[in-house]
């Protein structure tokens, strides 16, 4: 059976192939930083997200959707990794919301390949934030763990990579929300242009071929 985690509980993980399964109801934005046991993310190039969306180990999802599932393989991960943090953001400059108190909360399951689920949890508590790192994924004592973490940060994304030591992540945070950005202008067709009504019933059939 399932372990239904609440935030700072953490669960072992049975396996090292894993999926991380993402139900937030409305587009929000997945990712992962690759950390030492500390938490502490030396570059931009150990951070998973949609412009960059594979790293040794882990893949996740490449643009902001409704449902996410990223794929791990903590065997394969780069050396001195001991800690993976899954991070949601909502989406900026698109018009939606701008923080997590104003949506659904989100729910994060980890499961194994078959979809067998070894744990979830549903994110409480948030209100102002409009980034959180949702669970984490650590090693210790030759094994690895699951945590719920629940942490949220009103600056977003921005004051998440801050927060693990990443000088450059206002840079990075931009680089993110405008590839986000993009895949959705490009994942939504604009509509055909609009005509005048003058024009509208000017209009009439092209003829027939002969």
């Amino acid at each position: 059976m399932a372990a239904e985690l609440v935030r700072g509980q953490n669960h072992p993980l049975p396996q090292s192939r894993l999926e991380v399964r993402v139900s937030a109801g409305r587009p929000v934005v997945a990712g992962a930083t690759l950390g030492d046991a500390q938490g502490k993310v030396s570059g931009s190039e150990w951070v998973a997200h949609p412009g960059a969306p594979a790293l040794p180990g882990l893949e996740v999802s490449r643009q902001a959707a409704a449902e996410h599932r990223l794929a791990f393989d903590l065997d394969a991960l780069s050396p001195g990794v001991q800690r993976v943090s899954v991070l949601l953001a909502l989406p900026t400059g698109i018009g939606g919301p701008v923080r997590f108190g104003a949506v659904a909360a989100p729910w994060i399951a980890v499961t194994g390949l078959d979809g067998q689920e070894i744990a979830h949890y549903t994110i409480t508590g948030l209100d102002s934030e409009s980034a959180v790192i949702a669970l984490e994924l650590y090693h210790r004592q030759g094994a690895w763990k699951v945590r719920a973490v629940g942490q949220g940060y009103a600056g977003g994304l921005a004051d998440l990579f801050l927060d693990q030591g990443l000088p450059e992540a206002r840079r990075l945070a931009d680089g993110i929300n405008e590839a986000v950005a993009r895949g959705l202008a490009r994942s939504v067709a604009p509509p055909p242009p609009r005509l005048p009504e003058g024009d509208r019933t000017r209009q009439t059939p092209a003829p027939a071929a002969p």
